[in-house]
This record gives C-alpha cells, sequence and structure tokens, in this order.
C-alpha cells in the first residue's frame, strides 16, 4: 500500500502573544511556516485605520496582468520592474512621493504601519529602517483589498532584481500583513512547503502559479480575524482563497540583512 507523504515537524504556524526575535530568525531560516498575533491591533485602531484609509486613492491592478480584482493603495517595487530586472526608476519615485502625500492627508492616527514597524523593531531589539536606493528611502506600508482570491505565487526581491536593488544586501525577506477589515466567510492565506524551482514554470499563469504547481506540498490554512498580524516567509508559495465581505490589510516586506539589519519595503 502506499506511504503517507513525511510532513516536515518544523512547518508549522502558532499564534503568539506578541512576535518576538525568535520568530523572525526561525521564519528567515525557514523552519517555520508563519506566526500570527491575534488582537496586534485592537478594535479602535483598526476602525480608526479603516476610516483614514476611506481616504486614500486606491485603484485596482491592470486586469490584464492581474485577472483576480485586487484594490490597492501604495507602489509596490515589483510593479515597477522593467526588462532584465531592472526598476523603472523614474516612475516609482513619482509614485512613490504621490503615495507619501495622500497617507500625510488621509490623517492616519495612529499610523498603523509606524505602530506595527515600532513593536517589530522592539521584538528584534534594533528599530526597523526604510530600505533604501542610492541613499533615498522607498516607501513602505500599502493596503490591500483581497475578496477575490489571489492566485498562488510567491515574493522574492532578489530573484525580482537579480542585478541588486537596495543599498542593503537581504539574506531573507518576511512579509508583514495586518488586517483591519475582515470577511464574513473565506479569505483565509495558505502557505505551502515550496519554494519556486525551474520545473514550477509548466504551470505558470498570469502572475503567479496554477494550483498543480503545490497540489502534493505540505500547507498551512490561516483565516484572518480583525487585529491579527501575520508574519511569513513569502519565499514560500502561498495564495489567498476568494471571501464574502470586505478583506482589507496593511502590508509590507521586511529584509534581514548581511548586517543584521531589519528594513522595510513594499
Amino acid at each position: 500500500m502506499p506511504r503517507t507523504p513525511a510532513l516536515d515537524p518544523l512547518f508549522t504556524a502558532v499564534d503568539a502573544p506578541s512576535f518576538t526575535d525568535r520568530h523572525l530568525a526561525t521564519l528567515a531560516a525557514g523552519t517555520l511556516a508563519a506566526v500570527r498575533a491575534p488582537g496586534f491591533l485592537d478594535e479602535a485602531a483598526c476602525a480608526a485605520a479603516l476610516a483614514a484609509a476611506a481616504r486614500l486613492p486606491t485603484a485596482d491592478y491592470d486586469p490584464q496582468h492581474v485577472p483576480t480584482p485586487i484594490v490597492r493603495f501604495g507602489p509596490a517595487l515589483n510593479d515597477y520592474r522593467g526588462p532584465g530586472g531592472h526598476l523603472q526608476a523614474a516612475r516609482y519615485w513619482r509614485d512613490a512621493e504621490a503615495a507619501r502625500a495622500a497617507w500625510q492627508q488621509a490623517g492616519m492616527r495612529p499610523d498603523p504601519i509606524a505602530v506595527c514597524l515600532a513593536r517589530l523593531g522592539c521584538a528584534w531589539g534594533a528599530a526597523v529602517a526604510a530600505a533604501t536606493i542610492a541613499g533615498r528611502p522607498v516607501f513602505g506600508g500599502t493596503l490591500r483589498e483581497i475578496n477575490a482570491g489571489a492566485l498562488v505565487h510567491y515574493d522574492d526581491i532578489n530573484r525580482e532584481f537579480p542585478a541588486g536593488l537596495f543599498d542593503q544586501e537581504v539574506l531573507a525577506q518576511l512579509a508583514f500583513n495586518v488586517w483591519a477589515s475582515v470577511p464574513k466567510t473565506g479569505g483565509a492565506s495558505t502557505v505551502w512547503r515550496h519554494r519556486w524551482e525551474p520545473a514550477d514554470e509548466q504551470h505558470w499563469q498570469a502572475y503567479g502559479y496554477r494550483r498543480q504547481a503545490v497540489e502534493h506540498c505540505q500547507r498551512v490554512d490561516l483565516t484572518p480575524q480583525l487585529g491579527d498580524a501575520l508574519l511569513s516567509n513569502p519565499a514560500n508559495f502561498h495564495a489567498v482563497e476568494p471571501n464574502t465581505g470586505r478583506r482589507i490589510a496593511f502590508v509590507f516586506f521586511l529584509g534581514l540583512t548581511t548586517t543584521g539589519q531589519l528594513i522595510a519595503w513594499s
């Protein structure tokens, strides 16, 4: 009879009252699937952030490249990747400055991104700094509303920009999400114990991959609750299932650098 596939006992998702330096280190090392901090933002902070977010100029992704509707605010670096993995700098910096101005005008009080970065810095033992390009800090802290789901995909700044992008050298990348609004049903995030390999390209679809790429892989599923924060390693393939209601999160990436510093970007 066929044997049951062995499971990696370290590929688990844990709940914790707060993030710690060990959580960050084990995620960077790939010996943990995800860490969730329930109630990272309280209900009042979520309500205030959501009210301010309604004043932000949001837009949909280009449906030719992202067929599943996703509403967003703020530029993400991988949306400005040109031929050969080079940053389309003029367009990016224009949009980054516009986003900073809009964020200030929206009057985020308290600022959910600043609160989250400060708490992560406390966990690590040193403040989180903005990633920089030629000394210029990049934009960090975007908003995403994903209700129709997101395809299986991965995020890796070193693969997206193989010639290098930041002044800092990134050893490992983490993804941070905190939910200011959660759906009535659905909307779970799934993380698979699988990282990109060349054979995955046969499953390429739009901006991600068909489920066949991960159908035999170990997985963890996490359903968001209001105010929950989630840290994961986005080099692992991940996806979001469709939902009913509104699933709105503030998101950014963290990078662990060769000097042990944490940097942030979107």
